[in-house]
């Protein structure tokens, strides 16, 4: 049995758990809010924390024996103090995305990881789906990739409000904004994929607030010797086009990025200027045997159970080169 102890009791925590319910091994020992009411109410509503210790200190929460492993899901600038107190005080930790607001503040837990000898995870789903590995295994059949094209358009409630002047924690200038919330899911793939590009550029929109401007939408395009991409991501409009993987024999796609539900090849067809039959798509793998959740908690408690302290799939490199990437884009 893995213990954990759930920091944040927002609606991302209400999320992770009904996945991690689905495996046997974790527990719901701790759990740590603003307020004790608001544990409280987390507790009510998700069965798996049925007795619960509660907190509102981490620095409290991270001593408890009862605690093995801490899930982090609270606002961005907050991942980097809660994941150090975590991993100083022995537990392990499974950080929401991004793994930190920029690359200093990543270097800085990932460097407590390794002095703690504890492991350390980014909590980012697309990449631990089953749909997304079957695609990652199969990219050979394709022959030689030659672009790459992924897209994280969803239109957020608070959007409105923020045109209006009111700042809701997802676009917090300096913190959060639509990159770091929505375009990490377009980054961190085509890094976990291919590694880090040898140039990037991108462009961002954005909307003025008395605290500074916010990213609403982007673009970016990565370039490696043999291969672009082109990511977009939007926090302001919806998009609802594929993941594609393209190479010479053929394509690879993903009908979406973060919760890859469908997976399909399409072979090279000969060419037919038009006029021919168009190459039919194979569905390689469809549908998830769990919540799409799950495969998180999983990787991180099998990662426990082999005594490993990082994931090779949710690698540390790969969290850091897409915070650099990160970083790189916001700072243009």
């Amino acid at each position: 049995m893995i213990r954990f102890g759930i920091v944040g009791t927002g609606r991302i925590s209400d999320w992770v758990l009904k996945g991690a319910g689905q495996d046997p091994r974790i527990k719901v020992t701790a759990v740590c809010s603003r307020t004790v009411e608001a544990a409280e109410s987390f507790i009510q509503r998700n069965p798996l924390a049925a007795g619960a210790a509660i907190y509102t200190s981490v620095s409290a929460m991270a001593d408890d024996p009862q605690v093995d492993s801490i899930y982090i899901g609270t606002p961005n600038q907050t991942h980097c103090e809660y994941a150090i107190t975590a991993l100083k005080a022995g537990k392990h930790v499974l950080c929401e995305k991004p793994l930190a607001i920029n690359a200093s503040e990543g270097r800085k837990m990932i460097e407590a990881a390794n002095e703690s000898g504890c492991l350390l995870m980014e909590a980012m789903i697309s990449t631990l789906n089953p749909n997304f590995r079957n695609v990652a295994s199969r990219i050979a059949e394709i022959g030689p990739v030659h672009h790459y094209s992924s897209f994280f358009c969803q239109y957020s409630s608070k959007y409105e409000a923020l045109k209006k002047g009111e700042i809701a924690t997802a676009f917090k200038p300096g913190t959060a904004g639509a990159l770091r919330d929505v375009g990490v899911y377009t980054l961190y793939p085509i890094v976990a994929l291919f590694g880090r590009p040898n140039r990037i550029s991108g462009k961002l929109a954005t909307v003025s607030t008395a605290d500074g401007e916010a990213d609403v939408y982007g673009t970016a395009c990565l370039e490696y010797d043999d291969m672009d991409a082109t990511l977009a991501w939007s926090k302001a409009y919806d998009s609802f086009q594929p993941t594609e993987i393209a190479g010479e024999n053929g394509n690879l796609i993903l009908d979406e990025i973060h919760i890859a539900r469908k997976a399909e090849i399409v072979p090279h067809a000969a060419p037919t200027s038009g006029q021919g039959p168009k190459p039919g798509r194979t569905i390689i793998s469809e549908g998830l045997q769990h919540n799409e959740y799950y495969y998180e908690f999983k990787e991180f408690a099998d990662l426990i159970e082999a005594g490993k302290t990082q994931s090779e799939l949710n690698s540390l490199d790969t969290s850091l080169a897409v915070l650099e990437i990160i970083d790189e884009i916001l700072n243009r």
